[in-house]
């Protein structure tokens, strides 16, 4: 599957089962912002499985001294969003 990597925004799917809002994972591409589930961090996805949804993710922005990254379900994904380029 081959996705536009100028896509920015992902649409938040409401689930009225559910207070929760759902990303759609379709949406998700290498490279896209996002906030997770309780963090106001924001993160970067650098790879993704979309049929065991789960995506592995690092802190941005990027810290050259680090190497931390770690799988997260999908379902921890609260929004995608634009990757600014402004470290202030």
């Amino acid at each position: 599957m081959v996705v536009s990597t100028s896509m920015i925004h992902s649409k938040l799917l409401g689930n009225k089962n559910q207070n929760n809002n759902l990303i759609c994972s379709e949406n998700l591409y290498k490279g896209a912002c996002i906030k997770i589930k309780n963090s106001n961090k924001t993160f970067q996805i650098i790879g993704i499985n979309i049929h065991k949804e789960i995506c592995w993710v690092r802190e941005w922005p990027f810290a050259y001294n680090s190497k931390k990254t770690f799988a997260l379900e999908i379902s921890q994904i609260s929004l995608q969003i634009f990757c600014s380029n402004n470290y202030s």
